[in-house]
């Protein structure tokens, strides 16, 4: 009885904290919680039942792991993978250095209000849309009146059918992902070396260091425990991809599918072509299986070498 008195009581006095946090715990219940019960699909034939979605789930047959055997089982079940695991791993990379690497020259522009303005500039891409966006390159790579081709014409070279020549595409799409993410990438870099102590930097400076030292003794090895954990957590998602990076881009050129199709681009037309709702949930659910592995794993093998740099 003591026992929830005192919990009635902590609740009673931050009640006020509470509340504010109610809404987000609400979104994550409808959202995040609440669907992880339709995983069963994955395991399922799922097909559609008249008395609605709880019926179809119940009344499906149960085929355990033919869904995921299906999966990759298929001719591109090799390609799909290794697209998306190479384009993960250079995007976490890059990433991470370009992040950094901004945060660091903004925080160094004496001008603050120029700094403001070349911070905003690099934070609009992110709230652009990968539709737009695709327009937008278009605009450049179309064969007849792209910017390139055009400018190609000028000097006398031939124009390249951007959207039937795979060699190209690993550059183009790692481009525009960075082009469009670094910006929003460096903001939590930014705040974090916005708040190392100031005292450092001037006591570094007393003993002569000059601005690259003191980016190289002061400010990386200050920010590395982030820079640790947001890359466990990128991690997690290597098996995930950005689906209007690799479809909206490319604009679905089928020439173009053994260097853009990635496993949610596969999901997707899968799921528009034959309707395949239990292959789509069992490539999810084998997704965020794979990324909490890995995520466990490295941050494993982080508390090994150092456990301050852990994620938990």
């Amino acid at each position: 009885m003591n026992r929830v008195n005192h919990f009635l009581k902590d609740i009673k006095d931050n009640s006020v904290w509470l509340l504010m946090v109610l809404p987000g715990t609400i979104w994550f219940l409808l959202f995040s919680y609440f669907p992880m019960f339709g995983t069963v699909i994955a395991f399922k034939n799922f097909r559609y039942d008249p008395d609605g979605f709880f019926a179809s789930i119940l009344n499906s047959e149960w085929v355990g792991f033919e869904n995921f055997k299906f999966l990759f089982s298929t001719n591109d079940a090799y390609i799909i993978t290794r697209n998306t695991i190479l384009y993960n791993l250079v995007f976490i990379f890059l990433g991470l250095v370009l992040a950094v690497f901004v945060a660091i020259v903004l925080n160094e522009i004496a001008n603050k209000k120029l700094a403001k303005i070349y911070q905003t500039g690099m934070l609009f891409p992110h709230f652009l849309s990968w539709v737009v966006v695709s327009y937008f390159v278009f605009s450049f790579l179309s064969v007849d009146k792209g910017l390139i081709n055009n400018t190609l014409s000028w000097f006398g070279v031939d124009a390249i059918s951007w959207y039937s020549e795979p060699e190209y595409w690993p550059y183009i799409l790692v481009f525009m992902s960075m082009w469009k993410g670094v910006g929003y990438g460096s903001i939590v870099y930014l705040a974090a070396i916005v708040g190392i102590d100031r005292n450092y930097y001037e006591a570094a400076l007393i003993d002569g260091a000059n601005k690259w030292n003191q980016i190289r003794f002061i400010t990386i090895p200050m920010i590395t425990p982030l820079m640790i954990i947001l890359t466990i957590m990128n991690i997690g998602r290597i098996f995930n991809s950005d689906f209007g990076l690799f479809y909206q881009v490319p604009r679905d050129s089928g020439t173009l599918y053994p260097v853009t199709n990635v496993i949610d681009t596969f999901v997707y037309r899968g799921l528009t072509t034959m309707g395949e709702v239990s292959m789509s949930t069992a490539a999810g659910l084998y997704q965020s299986v794979v990324g909490f592995i890995l995520v466990l794993l490295t941050n494993y093998l982080v508390k090994k070498i150092d456990k301050e740099y852990a994620l938990f």
